[in-house]
């Protein structure tokens, strides 16, 4: 059996969350037998000294910047433990499988259920004879797990992690999955080519006592961060149920599709009473053809009626757009910014979202799409995506322009309408029209419930 510390666990960024990617396979080795140490690097420095001990450096990719953060500690990591076994796993990991064995250094790849897979490296690995099997690439595992209970009492503090903030103050925040993957095959999502349509879910009893956990640390508010949160409505029913029932003044949030919206549109006000302030949705667009080649399955109308769902059941819609795809016309994008003023969605929208370019990685359904092939270009090295280049080059200019601008207001902590105006601004000036009004809301007005942390990608 391995000492403690030679299986060191890491995480680059998990959308600001303590991270559940490292606290899951630490419980499953811990319940086999090992001591993993563990490292945030979202809210830690490098540590020298536990990648120096590390046999097995299991590196978490849930997502493309974690992927980029990832190859760059990687690197740092085989310079300061040249035989160390270095694994990423992680959706990002396997579609990104053959750049990361060919040229970041990586041993090995993990996806999908593969906490199990992860727990039998490490025993191959700790024989004595056993020599670091190269280029190891695991099919994504798609097996129902015993799942123990998240091991987290070495990881940060939630104190570190995004915040709840609502009613002018920020509480603590808890980050919890009642289910693993997604039933459906949105062309975007980097879920689809890892699960294949297939989701588990996390008996009640599992996501409960997380939960307490947390709540023991301080939290006041949990966000369920499953894919799609009403992929099983009655699961997620009694999860909510149970964590009501145990913790009555705990608020939530959670992540579900328009679809699931509105064919659940009367359980939302259960939901609401049961304490979820908020639901994040993915719309992308309001241009049918976009969902289209998206394969969302829904229409622009139906986002309209998904707000206006969430709305009437009392919970603070936050819906997610891409709002530059290759058939993103100026006038599309300005009417789509024309909306979120008109449906009242200015403080409901992060302004990142205002510049998010849709991502093409390797291994994409997108892939499949003859519409985007016309558009697309070589895979740039390093940076794990198909570059695509927009038919009208002011749309590829706005982009850039709106990406620098949303930015830099970041970085001042500009208030939410301000930078609303000045993207407006932009849009009108790239399409040779007058600017717009301002939104003008008042600097003192009340905010709807969000998280601290704007990156969703």
């Amino acid at each position: 059996m391995l000492e403690p510390g030679r299986i060191l666990l890491m995480a680059c960024y998990e959308l600001g969350h303590q991270p559940l990617a490292v606290a899951w396979p630490a419980a499953f080795l811990e319940r086999a037998g090992y001591a993993p140490a563990v490292l945030d690097l979202s809210v830690e420095p490098l540590d020298g000294e536990k990648i120096a001990r590390a046999r097995v450096v299991a590196i978490s990719v849930p997502m493309h910047t974690a992927l980029r953060l990832g190859v760059i500690a990687a690197r740092r990591v085989r310079a300061v433990n040249p035989t160390a076994h270095i694994c990423f796993y992680g959706h990002y990991a396997v579609l990104n499988r053959h750049e990361l064995l060919s040229d970041a250094g990586v041993d090995s790849v993990l996806a999908g259920e593969m906490e199990e897979e992860l727990v039998e490296l490490v025993r191959r690995l700790e024989a004595p004879e056993a020599a670091a099997p190269a280029g190891l690439v695991a099919r994504p595992v798609l097996a129902k797990l015993d799942f123990p209970v998240p091991a987290r009492s070495a990881l940060p503090s939630l104190k570190k992690y995004a915040h709840v903030e609502r009613d002018g103050r920020r509480e603590l925040a808890a980050y919890v999955e009642a289910s693993r993957g997604c039933k459906h095959r949105c062309r975007h999502c980097p879920i689809p080519p890892v699960y294949d349509g297939r989701f588990f879910v996390v008996p009640v009893e599992t996501v409960l006592a997380d939960v307490r956990q947390q709540v023991a640390a301080g939290a006041t508010h949990v966000t369920f961060g499953d894919p799609d949160f009403l992929n099983g409505p009655r699961h997620a029913l009694a999860v909510a149920r149970a964590v009501h029932a145990e913790f009555p003044r705990l608020t939530f949030d959670f992540t579900a599709k328009v679809e699931h919206l509105l064919a659940r549109r009367e359980q939302l006000f259960e939901l609401a009473g049961l304490g979820c302030v908020f639901v994040v949705t993915a719309a992308e667009s309001l241009d049918d053809r976009v969902l289209g080649y998206l394969a969302k399955g829904h229409t622009g109308a139906d986002v309209v009626a998904a707000l206006a769902a969430l709305r009437a059941a009392g919970i603070a819609p936050r819906p997610t757009w891409v709002a530059f795809t290759p058939w993103t016309t100026l006038a599309s994008y300005r009417a789509w910014l024309d909306f979120l003023a008109a449906e009242r969605l200015v403080d409901c929208v992060d302004p990142v979202q205002y510049g998010i370019r849709l991502l093409v990685p390797p291994g994409s359904l997108l892939l499949d799409v003859p519409e985007l092939r016309e558009h697309l270009n070589e895979l740039v090295p390093g940076g794990f995506h198909y570059r695509w280049t927009h038919p009208d080059p002011r749309v590829d200019r706005l982009a850039d322009e709106v990406g620098a601008a949303v930015a830099a207001a970041a970085e001042r902590d500009e208030d939410a309408a301000s930078t609303f105006d000045r993207v407006r601004t932009l849009a009108a000036v790239a399409a040779g029209a007058p600017a717009p009004p301002s939104v003008a809301l008042p600097r003192d007005r009340a905010r709807p419930p969000r998280l601290t942390e704007p990156w969703f990608c």
